[in-house]
């Protein structure tokens, strides 16, 4: 049972009418239960001074691009009563003639674009209004039997309304039905959900929570778990070989959907996911359309369901399996475009956003991984409501038609041009080595700040989680993730993709920046530190990249490595031999791979950074002394030392490195592979011949 989360205290301390609709607007959207993310949309009538200091009735009401559970006073717009009222009168108006109409009623015009809902709220006679998308309610509403449903529960105490596209016409529909029935509590709304109010917040809130638990215990007394979505025609796997299964597949997936624009992939295998795939039904309930029109945008008109019969062994099979099935939803998804497209209409991706496997989970597609992960919530509320309606009677959904008219609704496409722009590294995944380091954070923050998910790998594992901390807080959850690795070892190497296959789908971009240098003179250069320089710069620059080849390689998209080698990657350094011998394997083994890679649009750079000591475990090592007592030199003396060696008299920072991988990694380079950048200063020594 959904429960209320209001706070009698809590609420006492907001002042203001639109403080206490923030409050319960939070309160409706923390339980997706209740609402669904973007969707729905509250309101409040008071009274305020406007700017000559004249008591004025406003209504505040969500405004368009937000999501309830999150939103701020900022979200809200405020519109005058006065001007909206007369329009009650009116026999009809379209949408673009309401949505500029209201634009006039608006108290503030740094105020956000009123909904398309506005007037539902506006014509109710009640202070306070919520429109909601609850589970329980819109499994009434998406059943074949559903008025029969809502008498059986709410009696004549609802008002029954049939489906019409949000605006004017359902909102004087709405409005003139409560008005018509003077014991109405509610407003259910075919293939939609909910409408509730109140004359006080707290009276709004707890009536819509009351009405929910109404319609989910009536819901639940009827669920048959035996019989749930046809009974269980395939039993999960386990959990470790769901996993396992994700993590190959992913890969092959992310290739197959992204066609013009790359998508971030997210893997779910929660008990209502897998419950639902497993059904012997849930083949053809799936392919019956969306549960809400919310939905549309984010999930499209219907998933993709894999036919395939859970084998850990046939991995391969389901590769091939997905790879035909995304090509034939492809397709299908162009020929309902080209049936119902409107003049002017352009498509979208014409890839599924929900995938389901039978045994396994399923996976959601989306421009990063939040809106991967919203496409997932989404069809967790579409579970939910299918799981619901058929527990009453037959689930049914909108018409083809209606469908595409609201996936393409100009209204509703509007909130999608309310995101920010799309920039250089959006929709790719970089793997980043060291990442804990100077050079790798510093990297990872500049490919985060124009769009991309990174990986921190890292023996550090801490270091790597303060770093994707910080990014996080400051980009949104899961822009970054950390994760122990040991460059050295194949099997660290080859989870630590698992991993990231797992989280994003795939990999765009791998900085091959793990490091570690030691210094001694070529006669006492012991085999330990010969063979740890080799191991770490040689082999594990040769494990990460190996892995990143055959991932980028399974995408079939492209990719990208920057090496991150060094001055002395082509200038023998005194008393370096092992390091000096090991980046200059670096770089060629760069090389190497650009020849291989080319036919498969893997471009392999190396940049040659010199002398990078803020933020580098290296320099605060023995090295640091090492290289001093090389040159003759005290340790705080060694800064100014290389400041002076150079050409530009300048030091080198990890931000100079970022801002080369960031060049290489970026479409600025689309034709350059197996090429050495120099950032060092200008080292003559150093100069490539």
């Amino acid at each position: 049972m959904v429960q209320s989360l209001w706070d009698s205290s809590k609420a006492a301390e907001l002042q203001s009418a639109l403080d206490q609709l923030v409050y319960r607007s939070n309160l409706i959207g923390a339980d997706r239960r209740v609402c669904n993310w973007g969707g729905g949309n509250t309101s409040a009538k008071t009274v305020v001074k406007d700017f000559r200091g004249r008591d004025v009735e406003v209504m505040f009401v969500k405004g368009s691009g937000s999501d309830l559970a999150t939103m701020k006073a900022g979200n809200f717009t405020g519109l005058r009563m006065d001007d909206i009222r007369p329009l009650f009168e009116r026999d009809d108006m379209s949408d673009e003639e309401m949505v500029a109409y209201l634009a006039h009623c608006m108290i503030d015009a740094k105020h956000p674009r009123a909904s398309i809902e506005t007037l539902l709220h506006a014509f109710l006679p009640f202070k306070h209004v919520d429109h909601t998308h609850p589970d329980a309610i819109i499994s009434i509403c998406c059943a074949d039997n559903g008025k029969e449903i809502a008498k059986d529960i709410f009696g004549d105490r609802f008002v029954w309304v049939p489906y019409v596209r949000p605006g004017f016409k359902l909102s004087k529909m709405i409005a003139e039905g409560v008005l018509a029935n003077p014991k109405a509590e509610l407003v259910l709304m075919e293939k939609h959900g909910l409408v509730t109010w109140g004359e006080t917040s707290e009276e709004a809130y707890k009536q819509t929570i009351k009405i929910i638990n109404e319609a989910e215990a009536y819901i639940e007394a009827r669920v048959n778990k035996d019989k749930l979505f046809g009974g269980v025609k395939h039993a999960p796997l386990p959990a470790d070989v769901r996993r396992k299964i994700a993590a190959e597949i992913m890969p092959t997936v992310r290739g197959a959907v992204s066609d013009e624009k790359k998508m971030i992939l997210t893997f779910d295998d929660e008990e209502d996911v897998l419950a639902f795939v497993g059904g012997k039904d849930s083949p053809q309930l799936s392919q019956v359309g969306a549960a809400c029109p919310d939905h549309l945008v984010h999930t499209k008109v219907v998933p993709l369901f894999v036919d395939w019969t859970p084998n850990a062994d046939d991995v391969e099979g389901l590769k091939q399996i997905l790879k035909e099935s995304i090509a034939a939803y492809k397709e299908q998804y162009k020929a309902y475009f080209e049936r119902n497209k409107n003049e002017g209409d352009v498509m979208f991706e014409a890839a599924p956003r929900v995938i389901l496997i039978p045994g396994v989970g399923m996976i959601n597609t989306g421009k990063s991984w939040a809106m991967s992960k919203v496409s997932g919530a989404l069809y967790h509320r579409a579970i939910a409501v299918m799981r619901g309606a058929t527990a009453l009677g037959n689930f049914v959904s909108l018409s083809e038609n209606e469908s595409y008219n609201v996936e393409y609704w100009p209204l509703e496409l509007y909130k999608l041009t309310l995101a920010p722009p799309e920039a250089e590294f959006s929709r790719q995944v970089a793997f980043i080595t060291g990442g804990a380091g100077g050079i790798g954070s510093e990297t990872a923050r500049r490919l985060v700040s124009e769009g991309a998910h990174v990986v921190l790998a890292d023996l550090n594992l801490e270091g790597a989680q303060k770093v994707a901390a910080e990014i996080n807080a400051k980009y949104g959850e899961n822009r970054a993730i950390a994760i122990q690795m040991d460059v050295t070892s194949e099997e660290a190497v080859q989870a630590a993709y698992a991993e990231t296959a797992l989280t994003y789908g795939g990999v765009d971009i791998l900085v091959n920046n793990a490091g570690l240098a030691t210094s001694s003179p070529f006669d006492e250069t012991s085999l330990k530190e010969w063979n740890l320089n080799m191991n770490v710069l040689g082999t594990g620059y040769f494990l990460v990249a190996r892995e990143a080849f055959k991932l980028m390689k399974a995408q079939g998209i492209g990719g990208n490595m920057v090496f991150i080698g060094s001055k002395n990657s082509v200038y023998a350094g005194k008393n370096a031999t092992a390091y000096s011998s090991a980046k200059a394997l670096e770089a060629h083994l760069a090389r190497c791979i650009a020849a291989e890679g080319g036919e498969f649009g893997i471009r392999v750079n190396t940049i040659l950074p010199d002398a990078i000591l803020q933020g580098s475990a290296i320099w605060n090592s023995s090295w640091r002394n090492e290289r001093a007592a090389a040159y003759g030199i005290e340790p705080d003396q060694l800064e100014e030392y290389y400041r002076k060696r150079t050409t530009l008299l300048v030091n080198i920072y990890p931000k100079d490195i970022a801002e080369g991988v960031a060049f290489f990694a970026s479409s600025r380079s689309a034709k350059t592979t197996g090429c050495m950048l120099t950032i060092d200063g200008g080292v003559p020594a150093a100069f490539t011949r």
